[in-house]
Parts: C-alpha cells; structure tokens; sequence
C-alpha cells in the first residue's frame, strides 16, 4: 500500500511540475504570431479537430497534404521583387562566366527598369521563365545549385541584418514545423523554379526535395544533345544540365494539374497569396472528402516590410469573400523575418544592375 502510495505521489508531483514545462512549449510553438490572430486559431482548431481520432473529422496521416506557394507566401518577394528575378540579374550584370546576348541584355534593363514600380509587361512571368531557362542553360545542376548559393549570401536590398538566404518569414516557418509535427505531408508548390525552391529552402524547411514542385525547365545528359530520350542511352561520361527550354510556368491552374501529377492526393490544407495561387486554393477546399481550409497572406504592413495596406484591404474583402482564411502581416505577425531585422527604404537595385 505503501508502495502503491508513493507512485501516486510521484506520479502527482511530475504533472505538477512537467504542467509549466508544457505551457511554455505550448507558448513557444507559434513564439513569433500574435496569439489572438484570427487565422492562426482558425489553424489550430482545424488541427486540432483533424488530428483526433474520435472526431467525425478525423484524416488519416496519408491524406494530410498541405500545400504552400513560397514568394510572399514562406519568404519576402517585395525586396524589391521576386527572389528568381534577383537571380536573373544577378546572371546577367554580375557573373563573369556568363556573356548575355543583346536579347538577354535587352530583358534584364527591362527587368531592372520595372522592378521599383512593379510596371512589367503583360506576360512578364512567361517572359521571365523563358529567358531564365536561356541564361542557365548548360548548367548542371550542382553549378546552378552553387550559384543560387553564391547569391543568396547576399544582405537583401531594402533591409539591414537580412540575407536572401534567411528572409523567410519566421511565423509561416513555424506553421511548417507545427503541421509537420502534427503528421501533415507539406508540399510547396510555386511559380518559381524547382531548382532555386530547393536551394533556398535547405536548410530552413525541413522539407525533403521530392516534395517541391515548381516552374520546370527541360533538363538532358551532358552528350545528349538534342537527341529523342527514348533514343539516347544515359552513360559513364554524362552528368544532367539543365537545357534552354521552359516546360511549364507553375501558376494558377497550373499548380493544380501539377499537384494532381506529382502529389496524387488532393490537398486539405493550402497557403498562398496572390490570383496564382486561388485556382490551388479551390482545388483544396471543393469537393473535398475531408474538412479543408485554404489561407491567403496579405501584405497589409508597410514599417517592416513593403506592403500596401489599401491594395491589402481590397484583397481581404476579396479572398474573404472566396471562403479564404486571410493572414495579416501587419495584425497577425509578432515579427517577420525576425527582430534583429530592420527595412531601410532604401534600394540599391538600379546601381547594382547599372550597365558595365
């Protein structure tokens, strides 16, 4: 009896002191939201519901498949533009073992001339991806990979204490950790190029490489040369380069025909934040077997970070109205890309970029 007495009072004393433990590690999970955030209560109650086994909502582990789009989605794209157009440049003014021709010169002024005003072209994300494939074609893949690396190092434009390696937004990290904590199979799936997606998030997201789609471009074995790869024969002298030819620009319905080829489960959770990713969005949440939410960031905050609050206001009323979870920067996150970051409203793109 004695015994039996003992246990139980040792047993009372580890819930009494592991309690605090637990309410901290609780407290720290989501340490860089808001913890009244509308959309973050909305998240953990649809955990919360679809991760119990008693629920009438109950998704087996297999079918948890969360989807998110990356630029201005897990990472800043408004530095002062896409982090794959940085890249570009970067190609064509920087790299001294690349020689652009006049098109490709032609396409970078336009790309740098653009980028403060966000006045591009109609067409701009298929003129981009065509004119990324020509610039980085003959790369192999472990060369592009170095490259992208090389770049990133880089403190972003338009901030201080910031490189392009870590401007993801840490709050929308945390939302990874946490789904994958909770058995949920986190996709991303954006417009921008597999190769830079898996570069960029290594190291950050622990995300493994078969699990991010994005903008593909034709890849061939170093003597292939052109030929029919039902053809040719893969050998001992070939590594994989990456070819001058865009597949597919991975927006809007696009995403869905890719979630269908590369995931094969329809999604019941999805991330964006912006049109290219609402045809991603309703994908997720019609006719769907199982309970699912899709949530849209806005970019509502204009002291840490470049957003417009009167286009993000028309766009909660417009994503709202679509039956989206709309996520504030400005209300929701407690930091963005972390304390120790600072924006300086300063650009030093036009420079950087100027004709040699």
């Amino acid at each position: 009896m004695k015994k039996i007495t003992a246990v139980l009072l040792a047993l009372a004393l580890l819930i009494l002191f592991a309690a605090p433990g637990f309410a901290e590690q609780e407290e720290d999970l989501f340490a860089d939201w808001n913890k009244e955030a509308p959309a973050l209560k909305t998240l953990i109650e649809f955990v919360e519901t679809v991760t119990d086994e008693t629920s009438p909502d109950y998704i087996p582990p297999a079918d948890r498949i969360a989807t998110f789009d990356m630029d201005g989605t897990l990472c800043g794209e408004l530095y002062p533009t896409y982090l794959e157009y940085y890249l570009l440049e970067r190609r064509i003014f920087c790299d001294p073992s690349y020689t652009p021709d006049a098109e490709m010169l032609e396409f970078g002024r336009m790309l740098r001339d653009h980028a403060l005003d966000k006045s591009f072209p109609d067409g701009m994300d298929v003129l981009h991806g065509e004119h990324a494939a020509k610039a980085y074609a003959g790369l192999t893949l472990n060369e592009f990979a170095d490259f992208v690396t090389n770049q990133l190092v880089r403190e972003v434009d338009g901030f201080e204490g910031m490189t392009y390696a870590n401007s993801f937004y840490t709050p929308m990290v945390e939302v990874v950790e946490y789904l994958e904590d909770n058995d949920f199979k986190v996709y991303i799936c954006s417009g921008s190029d597999r190769y830079i997606c898996r570069t960029f998030i290594e190291g950050v997201l622990d995300i493994p490489f078969e699990q991010i789609i994005g903008m593909d471009v034709d890849v061939e074995a170093t003597n292939e040369n052109g030929a029919d790869g039902l053809k040719y024969v893969y050998t001992s002298e070939d590594t994989i380069i990456r070819t001058d030819t865009m597949l597919v620009k991975n927006l809007k319905m696009n995403k869905v025909k890719a979630i269908v080829r590369e995931i094969g489960r329809q999604p019941v959770l999805s991330f964006g934040n912006s049109s290219g990713d609402v045809s991603m969005h309703n994908y997720t949440i019609f006719n769907n077997r199982y309970k699912s939410a899709a949530f849209m960031l806005i970019a509502d905050d204009e002291e840490r970070d470049y957003g417009n609050t009167e286009k993000a206001q028309g766009l909660r009323e417009k994503w709202e109205a679509s039956g989206f979870n709309v996520i504030s920067m400005k209300d929701d996150f407690r930091t963005i890309y972390g304390d120790e970051v600072r924006k300086t409203g300063t650009f030093h793109w036009l420079e950087e970029f100027a004709d040699k």
